[in-house]
């Protein structure tokens, strides 16, 4: 529509006047704010060499559009105080309709304005700098919403203005009526819970049907709610746009995913990835730069930016433009508007030599702010300001922990903190309840230097207060408990009270506190923060409690919370941890609580210095930062960790990707990180903040596996790999959206990449059994080493599949070494002549290879849960690191060599150092073991990792036999209760009988064709009874060779059982795979009883000790009670949600337990079958158990009160309540079984890393 006539001839005979006054520049930010100029025409007049030149373009442009330009052109007369020009203009205003009327000066139409309060928008507030940019791209955003439902997320750091920004956006008459006719509703969400959401939406609720004729009750519940917005939203305001402010919890967004329009504010972007819709985004970035920070100070004075006196920019620069200062000294000005050079000069002058040099401030800028704020407080609110000198960096803190270091009511300590909130002297927190209040680091910098001397006075008040409040009992309250339990120690030691400190940090109640409220890493942080303090009292009590914190991390970050005096009783018996949770054990011991003291631990030696548990499944690889301060650990999980690599303590975590998260990489200044990812995109991150920097995601279309920066940021690029089958490796420019290069050679996927120290070349390792070497600069192939031609062809001639897993290039270059199948190789790089191999076991294989950048050694990450060490010089293995629970995926030195990190399927990361791992003389046992306890003594006999037999005195750990190794593999072994020999069953069918202690060979006994499963002598030591996986029963008189073959199953016999006394000495009841239970005669070999028990395996079978009942368990998860009488089935148990493997009868024969490979123990009553308790955790375990894997192994006390379970730990039950009475967690996991003595009070058994635990109940 062209601009009427009259508004036209006006602008015409104004022309020569406008032409003189105005400065073209002022006005168009308010015109492009308005839409009537475009981004283009702005760069036009721009481009005028004169002011003169660029009014006549901007006002020849005017003349060609319409009547809203006019207007727009008038409002920024106004605006920049050309009010004489702007009353030229005025009688000419053309006249347009109420829809189209629009007040660009105020942002909003009448009608707007009702739209926007109606729906609760805040205002603009009082000083408001406009950032436009980021409205328009929150406006363009929002116009994807006009066609559909759907997501707008402003995103951006606490304080960035993003609620301003929203409200803003939303300030446009053509968006409303267009977009949203039917309105916008403002919800403030922030941190609340269900009940308060709730709240939120009946309020929203009831806004809506205002206008409907009746009005329905309110929802009471969040279904409801929902269901209710989704009627109101679909059917009577399609068009209705949502700001949901604030949000923090995806729980909110999902009880809104209603298929609506929704613009949300948040600090957390990834929030939006759990609801449903079209989802569009705008990132809010922090900060003011020198023109907003002088806008800023314009408004507080009420002048033009262009205005303002010269010294305004130098304040701005004084200030380093901190919107904190700037507005401080804005309200100063505001107050005495004559006074710039004046509050220049005193930043610039005063009181320099009160600036420490470490400060990263400048003290003088922020001296004058406060310092005139602070001179208008009372005297005694002056001094409780100063008390706050001893609060740290970016904690809040509630009203009522400042009241406890005031010696005030809270009430009166919240009267107190609203005038520090009012003066710009505090800042407050109200996302939370109660409110939580903190200092700008520009206010702590200045009250510590005001106070300097004080410091030590201002700590020890604090701790003092602490102790006059809670000298009748420790913190309760959460509020209260976060900050004391995290800062006490660190008032201490400012506060030079060194008593306190060490009888604090060597406590093992304030240890068990402290971790349960605020998590292991954050005491051992306290440890290593104070170390020097504590070590002048005692190192090694430091070190032990340090030491005690990092090997058990990742079972305080458990939950339900372990028994710490438990855990601590692993410790080793000269260290002050064990000291004090022996003395607590007993004293427990005395009111009736169960402890296990670990008998024989003194010959263990722990390699790990930290482990922490990050991540609720597999961690596919973690990576220190370049400076070796961080770790950032990725795995089964769409979630990016990053860790302090000294104590373990979480720093940043996020939502990195839409699927598990395969590789993580610090870039060489350690200010980004990188990330790949099954969803086929690469993405990198901004380490301090979390937040997104770019995104890859178009060119790889399969999952890429490997990430890399170069080494060196002279020419930061990128590296990556994938499962693609020819464009598998790619170089990407962070500055560029596509990839620089791709290397074109690798004809299957490609696994690692890695770059040469000084990043001239990169290595590729791939499934096509190549590593290839590639000049950087030009992407072409340099060098291509045949990895796969290295292994010996297969029996029928054929070349076996070879994937290369990974490379590793020496600290020098010259060398580089990959990993495929069991061996690692070592290659000159200039000849690729192989030069050295080292082969793991070839039941083994090589995940991952580093080398270390300080030395010859090279890591090795294994698939049967090691990791080892090996010097590449003189090929000789150096350390070998046992302790993780299942497949080690990754390894990495530290930048300087000193530590390794390792990373498995366990869920765990471990921190080894270097130079205190060593090659392990420690004798591993297999878990199929037997034990004798006889008059106290205790008797084991198991093989060892060497595949000999040993037999030792469970009291004191002495080996009393120990055979040679064995020409086939040790199954099972038994000792005779009779007479001083002992059996084992080999893998090659063979069952020998040895003398002890001399080993002298009593028996050989040949005869089952497959592996030996099961032996065991009968009550008089004569005969010996043993089963096989070829399906047999033998019964041997061992002494004369005679056996006797029991057959008739059809698959494997893993375990018999012999039937007790009264009812016969001769009968042996059998179990199968084949689903069967048969009853023998072992002195005539005929099978007495044929029992098909189950539709799937028998997996465990138990005789009661009246010999009345038996019970088989299946893996068809049902258990049966059968009478040992009639051979009939008593009893069907159901309700085991897995397998069921495991039971026994208690000894009174009135209940039985079962367990399955959930993790669940059930109890029945064997009167009726009912079920009595179900035994197990209130929530699954990190294992995603609820016992750490399969419950393997039953026994009930001899009073029947208390059952013993084995699982990847071990559990005690109270059986008439089904709750647990402790837990033992060992050091590996995979419980086979446990041996119990008769009195109950000792139990033996064996984990899967070979670690023998005699545990004796403290009494």
């Amino acid at each position: 529509m062209a601009m009427d006539e009259g508004a036209r001839s006006c602008l015409l005979r104004s022309r020569y006047t406008l032409e003189q006054d105005i400065k073209a520049t002022y006005l168009m930010d308010h015109m492009i704010s308005d839409g009537v100029l475009t981004g283009d025409e702005e760069d036009i007049i721009r481009s005028k060499p004169t002011r003169k030149e660029q009014a006549v373009y901007l006002l020849e442009l005017l003349l060609r559009k319409d009547n809203r330009t006019y207007i727009s052109f008038y409002n920024a007369l106004v605006r920049e105080s050309y009010g004489d020009l702007a009353g030229l203009l005025h009688n000419s205003l053309p006249l347009i309709s109420p829809e189209a009327e629009k007040s660009f000066s105020d942002g909003g139409t009448p009608h707007v304005q009702a739209v926007l309060s109606e729906g609760g928008v805040p205002q603009r507030p009082v000083v408001f700098v406009v950032r436009q940019e980021l409205v328009n791209q929150v406006k363009e955003k929002l116009w994807h919403l006009n066609k559909e439902s759907g997501w707008v997320t402003v995103y951006g750091m606490a304080g960035s203005g993003k609620s301003v920004l929203a409200a803003e956006a939303v300030r446009d008459h053509t968006l409303i009526t267009e977009c949203f006719p039917g309105g916008v509703h403002w919800l403030s969400i922030g941190q609340l819970d269900r009940a308060d959401l709730l709240v939120r939406m009946q309020s929203l609720c009831f806004r809506l049907e205002q206008d409907l004729q009746s009005v329905s009750r309110a929802p009471s519940s969040l279904d409801e709610a929902k269901e209710r917005l989704r009627f109101l939203m679909l059917r009577r305001y399609p068009r209705t746009l949502l700001i949901l402010d604030d949000i923090w919890d995806p729980l909110v967004l999902k009880a809104f995913d209603i298929q609506c329009r929704v613009l949300l504010t948040t600090r957390d972007r990834s929030l939006a990835d759990s609801v449903s819709g079209a989802r569009h985004e705008v990132q809010v970035e922090s900060g003011l730069d020198e023109d907003k920070a002088l806008e800023i100070l314009s408004l507080y004075v009420n002048n033009k930016v262009q205005r303002l006196p010269e010294q305004s920019r130098s304040i701005v620069r004084e200030c380093k433009g901190s919107p904190l200062v700037v507005s401080l000294i804005g309200a100063l000005l505001r107050e005495f508007p004559d006074r710039w050079g004046y509050y220049l000069q005193q930043l610039q002058q005063k009181q320099f030599k009160r600036i420490r040099k470490s400060s990263s401030y400048d003290y003088d800028a922020l001296d004058q702010a406060m310092a005139a704020s602070i001179q208008v407080l009372p005297d005694e609110h002056s001094t409780l300001y100063k008390d706050l000198t001893v609060l740290e960096k970016d904690v809040k803190v509630s009203a009522k922990v400042l009241s406890i270091m005031w010696g005030l009511e809270t009430e009166e300590a919240e009267d107190v903190l609203q005038e520090f909130v009012n003066k710009s002297l505090l800042f407050r927190d109200c996302h939370h309840r109660p409110y939580r209040y903190y200092l700008h680091d520009l206010q702590l910098d200045f009250l510590a230097e005001q106070n300097r001397s004080q410091i030590e006075s201002l700590h020890s008040k604090v701790v003092r207060q602490y102790q006059q409040f809670y000298k009748q009992s420790p913190p309760t309250s959460e509020d209260e408990c976060s900050y004391w339990f995290r800062f006490l120690p660190y008032h201490m030691a400012k506060a030079n009270l060194t008593q306190e400190l060490y009888s604090l940090m060597f406590s093992l109640d304030w240890v068990r506190t402290k971790a349960c409220i605020m998590g292991p890493a954050h005491l051992i942080n306290d440890y290593v923060e104070y170390g020097d303090i504590l070590d002048k009292e005692n190192s090694e009590v430091r070190s032990q409690f340090q030491e005690f914190l990092s090997l058990n991390g990742h079972q305080l970050e458990q939950r339900p919370f372990p028994d710490v005096v438990q855990l601590a009783l692993s410790q080793p018996d000269s260290s002050e941890v064990f000291r004090q949770a022996l003395l607590q054990a007993q004293e427990g011991a005395n009111r009736g609580r169960l402890y296990l003291d670990w008998q024989n631990k003194s010959s263990l030696e722990s390699l790990s210095r930290l482990i922490v548990q990050p991540h609720q499944g597999s961690i596919y690889h973690a990576c220190f930062s370049h400076d070796g301060a961080k770790i950032a650990s990725c795995g089964a999980s769409p979630k990016l960790r990053v860790f302090k690599s000294n104590t373990g303590e979480k720093l940043l975590e996020f939502q990195a990707h839409d699927d598990d998260v395969i590789c993580c990489a610090f870039s060489p200044d350690d200010r980004l990180l990188a990330t790949c990812s099954s969803d086929r995109k690469v993405k990198v991150w901004n380490v301090e903040r979390g937040t997104l920097m770019r995104v890859f995601e178009d060119e790889h279309e399969e999952q890429v596996n490997h990430c890399q920066f170069t080494n060196t940021q002279r020419r930061l690029l990128l590296a990556t790999c994938s499962n693609d089958k020819f464009m598998n490796t790619k170089l990407w420019n962070l500055n560029k959206p596509s990839s620089q290069n791709t290397m074109f050679g690798h004809l299957e996927p490609v696994n690692h990449c890695c770059f040469s120290p000084n990043d001239t070349y990169l290595s590729t390792s791939s499934r096509d059994g190549t590593l290839k070497l590639w000049e950087v600069s030009s992407a072409n192939e340099w060098k291509s080493i045949d990895v796969q031609g290295l292994f010996p062809e297969q029996s029928d001639g054929e070349q076996a599949e070879v994937i290369v897993k990974c490379s590793s290039w020496s600290a020098n270059g010259e060398r580089i070494i990959c990993a495929a199948k069991n061996t690692v190789f070592v290659f000159e790089v200039q000849t690729a002549a192989m030069l050295l191999e080292i082969r793991a076991s070839r039941l083994s294989t090589v995940q991952y290879c580093h080398a270390c950048p300080s030395s010859n050694l090279v890591a090795i990450a294994l698939s049967h849960y090691a990791v080892e060490l090996w010097d590449i010089e003189s090929n000789r293995k150096m350390a070998d690191c046992s302790g993780h629970l299942s497949w080690v995926h990754c390894v990495q030195f530290s930048p300087e060599g000193s530590r390794l990190l390792s990373c498995s399927d366990d869920q765990t990361f471990r921190l080894w150092e270097t130079a205190k791992v060593h090659t392990t003389s420690a004798v591993r046992l297999k878990r199929d073991s037997d034990v004798l306890f006889s008059d106290g003594d205790i008797t084991v006999a198991a093989a060892d990792n060497l595949n000999r037999l040993q037999v030792r005195n469970g009291q004191t750990g002495v080996v009393l036999f120990q055979s040679e190794e064995q020409e086939s593999r040790i199954r099972c072994t038994c000792l005779c209760f009779q007479s001083s020999a002992v059996a084992l069953g080999r893998e090659d069918g063979n069952v020998q009988v040895l003398e002890l202690p001399s080993g002298t060979l009593l028996a050989s006994l040949p005869g089952h064709t497959k592996t030996v499963l099961h032996c065991q002598f009968s009550q008089d030591g004569k005969t010996l009874i043993s089963s096989s996986e070829d399906g047999t029963i033998r019964v041997w008189l061992w002494k004369t060779g005679e056996y006797k073959v029991l057959q008739g199953h059809k698959e494997q016999v893993r375990h018999f059982a012999l039937l007790p006394t009264p009812l016969s000495a001769t009968q042996v009841l059998s179990w199968s795979y084949d689903g069967t239970v048969k009853v023998w005669d072992i002195e005539t070999g005929e099978k007495l009883r044929d029992i098909v028990c189950h539709g799937g395996a028998v997996l465990a079978c138990d005789v009661s000790q009246d010999g009345r009942l038996f019970v088989t368990t299946s893996a068809d998860k049902t258990a049966k009670v059968w009478s040992c009488a009639s051979w009939d089935c008593m009893h069907l148990l159901t309700g085991h949600q897995d397998c069921v493997r495991s039971c026994r009868f208690s000894w009174d024969c009135r209940r039985l337990a079962t367990g399955d490979d959930d993790g669940e123990i059930r109890l029945w009553n064997l009167m009726n079958g009912s079920l009595l308790k179900i035994c197990s955790a209130v929530n699954k375990d990190a294992m995603d158990s609820l016992h750490g894997g399969w419950v393997t192994d039953l026994h009930f006390s001899p009073d029947n009160a208390v059952l013993v379970s084995t699982g990847g730990y071990i559990k005690w039950w109270d059986v008439e309540k089904g709750e647990a009475l402790q837990t033992f967690y060992p050091t590996g996991a995979n419980l086979k079984r446990i041996h119990v003595s008769p009195d109950f009070s000792t139990f033996v058994t064996i984990d899967n890393i070979g670690i023998l635990y005699i545990l004796k109940k403290v009494e």
